[in-house]
């Protein structure tokens, strides 16, 4: 099971390191030890919000205004939690790390896999998101290393968040073929490149969101 998980989770793992180590070489600018951005991929986990971290703490903002942005920018987690919970089995420990460690990412591999038949559901889901923070962690840490061992012109780095989530978008349309929620992606990123260009990402987030729930709202009402 374990080296079917490791076999399934190799996509993630191509993009989370050298995600993981832009993400390493970049926090290293901020002067903190090497072992904060280790930390940070352990207890925070989320790429997006990591990255949004670093421009936040280097213009010296408080801790309730990134706890705030980081809540909204993860929000759209809850959605991808609820869509599982009961695929991830009873409530322990095992059910929290899987909650925890929902990303874009594992919700993508998780919803386009087949468990085999003789796996556990639960443990197979949880080895590949427990392989998934792995390959995240790793890589921030060799990208903090490598920054203080080295000097990296940072310029461009941040683009493979941006490569990573044209891979997923791919895969996703492969597996859902259903145009509706790419039009309400793309309206969304160009209401927010238009008119919040310095919020461009959380704001097309919570529009999408938005329009998803009330494009729902309605559809229900409608058959009732």
């Amino acid at each position: 099971m374990i080296q079917s998980a490791i076999k399934v989770s190799l996509p993630i793992m191509f993009g989370f390191v050298p995600l993981g180590i832009a993400f390493g070489l970049l926090f290293q600018d901020l002067g903190y030890p090497w072992y904060f951005a280790s930390l940070m991929g352990i207890i925070v986990y989320a790429g997006a919000a990591q990255f949004m971290a670093i421009g936040f703490l280097s213009v010296g903002l408080g801790i309730v205004e990134i706890a705030m942005s980081t809540f909204f920018l993860n929000s759209r987690h809850m959605f991808y939690g609820l869509s599982f919970l009961e695929s991830f089995g009873n409530w322990n420990l095992r059910k929290l790390y899987l909650i925890f460690g929902m990303t874009d990412e594992t919700y993508a591999l998780l919803t386009t896999i087949k468990v085999p038949k003789s796996f556990q559901k639960e443990r197979y889901y949880l080895y590949i998101t427990l392989f998934s923070q792995i390959y995240w962690v790793f890589g921030c840490t060799i990208g903090a290393l490598l920054a203080d061992i080295l000097t990296f012109n940072t310029n461009g780095m941040e683009f493979a968040a941006t490569a990573l989530f044209v891979v997923l978008l791919i895969e996703q349309w492969i597996m859902v073929r259903k145009l509706l929620p790419f039009i309400v992606g793309f309206i969304s990123s160009i209401i927010a490149l238009v008119f919040f260009l310095d919020h461009m990402l959380l704001v097309a987030i919570m529009v999408s969101i938005i329009s998803i729930v009330l494009l729902r709202l309605i559809k229900v009402n409608h058959y009732e």
